[in-house]
């Protein structure tokens, strides 16, 4: 079957339009990005892995067994090496159940304050799955640092409090969308998923 006849239908496993947007903006105008809601998927999806690459697994095989369509899914850890890698696989619910992205850097800050080692990186594993196919995997990071207080507006997530190394001195919240994308750690595992699907002739 030959999805590349045209624009290619993909469901994207999230609800997050930060992340929508950017992978709308990455793939390009070969893709049709669809979302589980669009397609009357409602249900927290599960995500009971131990790693990034088990949970990014997870939530496309969950969909991919729904649907049977093309399907990628994403799972995003921030990895902080004063905290041993964590929050990890934890970083979207770090704070507590839910997604308070506030309460979640605050809760960062923290546990920082008196680090002298501040490196960090945004880790991400994304999985892939074609119809008939093997899942295959891509990765993407983002080298930085936790800045001492939050700075910025843009972006989602961690971002006010992330330094990128591309952009010094800066936050992920206070560059372009467009340079953060340039660099970022889901940026570069998408592209190498476009990549993939580009020259894989499907």
């Amino acid at each position: 079957m030959r999805y590349l006849c045209g624009m290619m239908k993909i469901i994207f496993a999230t609800g997050n339009p930060g992340k929508l947007r950017e992978a709308s903006e990455v793939l390009g105008e070969a893709f049709e990005i669809v979302t589980p809601t669009a397609l009357g998927i409602t249900e927290d999806i599960p995500e009971t892995g131990s790693t990034l690459q088990e949970n990014s697994l997870q939530k496309a095989r969950y969909l991919y067994e729904r649907t049977g369509l093309p399907c990628f899914a994403d799972d995003t850890g921030l990895e902080v090496d004063a905290l041993g890698g964590a929050p990890g696989i934890h970083t979207a619910r770090y704070a507590g159940p839910g997604h308070d992205n506030q309460a979640n850097m605050d809760k960062l800050l923290a546990e920082l304050l008196h680090a002298e080692n501040r490196r960090a990186r945004f880790h991400t594993v994304i999985t892939l799955i074609l119809p008939g196919g093997q899942p295959r995997f891509f990765e993407g990071f983002c080298e930085g640092a936790i800045a001492l207080r939050k700075a910025g507006c843009g972006g989602f997530g961690y971002d006010p409090v992330f330094l990128p190394d591309a952009y010094p001195g800066r936050t992920l919240a206070e560059v372009s969308e467009e340079e953060k994308n340039a660099v970022s750690h889901r940026g570069n595992a998408l592209r190498a998923l476009a990549a993939w699907l580009k020259n894989s002739r499907l």
